[in-house]
């Protein structure tokens, strides 16, 4: 190291950003040594501390290698220089990573990272001492948000505190010419965590091996991970598959698959480079690929999809499943779905393993490294080149949207009902969690109070006031006040679709007025009413109902939500008040029987549990049914998916044609309506006529056609009375790509500035960030 001299300088950076988990101090060491700088780094919790003394032109060197070439998972958001004068430095002869101290500010936490390239090679070389290891890891890949206890990043605050290191790994951790120095997961096989099988003497190897073992036997097994469990059987064998369909009671939900590795995807699927760059990089979420016509998986992973959810091996007990040295022939696509009971989050222990999916495997694989917060898998599916993301968790959680505010308060967003997510705001930071689940379920509920205590205490967050939906009878809405109460702050409530926006408005970093256009399945209104396929005029202070969809009687409660020929015999009625047309369409088509339409008729006549709507969603559910593709559904959004892939798939074949049912715009009572009914009865009539595969594939094409030309014409409409021209795109039915591409177009087309999602889900999964924003906002 350099010796200080009278022409040396001190200099104290401060650098923000994911600077902790992700190799930092030791890069920052490593990169003093290279300069002949001397000094010291530091976790500070909120921050990393850099204390620098060197000539400077050495120091400028340094501060330029740390700002350009940090480590490949490390984000510099700031990074803050400051001179120590002279009379006030300390005199350093080395450079070193000091203890971490605590100290308050931003706090920037590492989702957990896939294992890299190195070490996966490590993993498999028979001369490394790390052979087979399955919780290989290093400053570059491993666990960190879900073994995360409280910052700083050391140790001692994760669940690895539970493993000492052995003399083999202490040497590594303490040696800056090595991987893993100051690599916080850092073990080996003999000081590491162990597998075994649950509730026998199986462990290590073996226990790997009796997994392979049943899965190619045609069974089941429960694997525990990084975030939690997974449930794994063949994914090639559709006997498997079906049986763990029956076990999950999930008969038509698409099922993820991992894949050995890209030449397998390759094999499998249909990838642009840029699908082929995210699977393999450091976050592997599940991508939806179009798959090929002679792909090996069978049909009853995805039936009835254009698409496959995949992904590749991100653990190394993942990897070991597909190339352990055994004498067992392995499938190279497993099916990877997540390890929990219908509507419970994911299982994160073996008690939780054994009482919620003990019945649904024939064995199960786990380990004792403490799992502190669950993290479900990531997904997106693929738009105009980018990802769009369906299921934010691992990979990208907490990662914090950023929003240009000077604004300093600090919000807990409970989230929406459905896909929840909650957000901690501090100031401009907003930090999503992980995927909690569906709140019908009460071990769910608890989940997500249990995570959002956690999630506080790690971002050192003391909330001001708590954000949730409107909902009188929502789960997520009484757990917000239960919090309000405990921590006797504020409860402020957000309406439904006026948080969609918002969260389009934080991910594009826009905090100017908007015309919000919120295409949803089931929200409150303001008007007590069901809302879903509004027009708001936005900022995050406040919103204006400028236009919907024409409403309708949704009739049934719950049970409209899951059978979209209620909504569609609806819509004919509406459509054809005075005669028997109606009916005999609808019994033609098959969307219902006279006896059921005439009881639907009585029931919204008396007002017989009906309720007048504008859900986008349900009307998708409706033209789905008319078309004879999906008369009710087993899971959210089966029908709007089964009707766009009808879409694409005449669009695959023919392109696109050009569209000959626009919807129309009227104005009434100063609010620009969407003339949605006529427009499902056009579809109808039309199917009617000629009831051909081709011709039902035509219609739902042209249903995704004539509603976009509808967005955009009641858009043009609100600028002609506003000014405003810049549009924000969100809400669940905008998880469809072939409708979200389609409005994007004609906006842009008409002169609009489009504001859509990429890495928030445009679903529930995001309406967190909206209520965020609004509670930073508000006064």
């Amino acid at each position: 190291m350099t010796v200080r001299g009278r022409d040396s300088l001190t200099v104290r950076y401060h650098v923000c950003g994911i600077v902790q988990g992700v190799g930092f101090r030791p890069f920052t060491a490593v990169t003093a040594e290279k300069f002949g700088i001397c000094g010291t780094v530091a976790n500070k919790g909120s921050y990393v501390e850099i204390i620098a003394q060197g000539t400077p032109e050495a120091l400028s060197g340094f501060a330029d290698a740390i700002r350009h070439t940090p480590p490949d998972r490390a984000v510099i958001l700031s990074m803050e220089e400051t001179e120590i004068p002279e009379a006030e430095a300390q005199q350093y002869d080395t450079f070193s990573i000091t203890k971490s101290e605590k100290e308050y500010g931003d706090i920037f936490v590492s989702p957990d990272i896939a294992t890299c390239p190195q070490c996966r090679a490590e993993l498999f070389d028979p001369q490394n001492r790390r052979y087979l290891h399955p919780f290989i890891n290093c400053t570059q890949c491993g666990p960190r948000l879900t073994i995360l206890d409280t910052m700083p990043y050391d140790r001692e605050r994760t669940s690895m505190r539970d493993f000492p290191m052995c003399p083999a790994c202490a040497a590594e951790y303490h040696d800056p010419a090595t991987r893993r120095y100051d690599a916080q997961p850092n073990c080996c096989n003999d000081c590491g965590p162990q597998l075994y099988i649950v509730g026998t003497d199986i462990r290590g190897g073996d226990a790997i091996t009796a997994v392979r073992r049943t899965v190619m036997a045609g069974g089941i097994a429960a694997v525990k991970g990084i975030g939690g469990f997974h449930l794994c059987c063949d994914a090639k064998n559709a006997e498997a598959v079906r049986r763990l369909r029956a076990l999950k009671h999930r008969p038509m939900k698409p099922l993820a698959v991992m894949m050995r590795g890209i030449s397998t995807a390759e094999l499998e699927c249909i990838l642009t480079e840029g699908q082929r760059e995210m699977l393999t990089g450091w976050q592997k979420p599940i991508i939806l690929l179009e798959k090929r016509e002679n792909m090996s998986i069978c049909g009853e992973i995805a039936p009835d999809n254009r698409t496959v959810g995949v992904m590749l091996p991100y653990a190394p007990v993942q990897m070991l499943l597909f190339d352990y040295p055994d004498d067992i022939a392995m499938t190279d696509c497993l099916v990877m779905t997540s390890g929990n009971a219908r509507g419970a989050p994911i299982c994160r222990s073996d008690e939780d393993a054994v009482k919620e999916i003990g019945g649904f495997c024939d064995v199960i694989l786990s380990h004792d490294r403490r799992i502190l917060l669950r993290a479900d898998d990531s997904v997106c599916d693929w738009l105009d080149g980018k990802p769009y993301m369906i299921r934010r968790s691992r990979g990208f959680a907490p990662l914090p949207v950023m929003i240009p505010v000077r604004e300093h308060r600090q919000v807990l967003a409970i989230g929406g009902e459905l896909k929840n997510t909650f957000c901690i705001a501090k100031g401009g930071l907003l930090y999503a969690s992980p995927f909690v689940g569906d709140m019908a379920d009460i071990r769910t509920v608890q989940a997500l109070r249990d995570s959002a205590e956690r999630m506080c205490g790690l971002l050192e967050a003391a909330p001001e006031v708590v954000v949730c939906d409107t909902h009188p009878l929502y789960n997520t809405v009484t757990v917000a006040q239960e919090i309000a109460q405990e921590r006797k702050i504020p409860l402020i409530q957000v309406q439904h679709h006026y948080a969609h926006v918002l969260s389009c408005m934080a991910e594009n970093g826009y905090t100017e007025r908007v015309i919000g256009v919120s295409l949803d399945g089931t929200g409150y209104g303001d008007d007590g009413s069901i809302w879903g396929g509004e027009l708001l005029l936005c900022d995050p202070h406040g919103f204006i109902r400028a236009g919907h969809i024409q409403p309708f009687t949704q009739t049934g409660g719950d049970l409209s939500a899951k059978e979209g020929w209620r909504i569609a015999a609806a819509l004919l009625r509406d459509a054809m008040p005075e005669s028997c047309d109606a009916q005999a369409l609808c019994e033609t088509l098959g969307i219902c029987s006279a006896q059921e339409y005439t009881v639907l008729a009585n029931m919204a006549r008396m007002g017989v549990n009906s309720v007048r709507s504008t859900s986008c969603g349900r009307l998708f559910d409706a033209v789905s049914a008319i078309l004879g593709i999906r008369r009710a559904v087993t899971f959210e959004g089966e029908a709007a998916t089964a009707l766009m892939h009808a879409a694409e798939q005449y669009t695959a074949k023919n392109g696109e044609p050009e569209c000959v049912l626009p919807a129309g715009i009227t104005e009434q009572d100063g609010a620009v309506i969407m003339q949605t009914t006529a427009l499902a009865c056009e579809i109808a009539q039309r199917f009617q006529a000629d009831r051909s595969p081709e011709n039902r594939a035509y219609l739902a094409y042209q249903f995704h056609a004539a509603l976009s030309a509808a967005v955009c014409d009641a858009c043009i409409r609100i600028r002609e009375n506003t000014g405003l021209s810049v549009c924000a795109l969100s809400g669940g039915v905008f998880q469809n790509r072939l409708l979200t591409g389609l409005c994007r177009a004609l906006l842009e087309q008409a002169g609009f500035t489009v504001l859509r999602h990429s890495l928030i889900p445009p679903n529930d999964g995001g309406i967190c960030i909206g209520q965020a924003l609004y509670g930073v906002f508000a006064v």
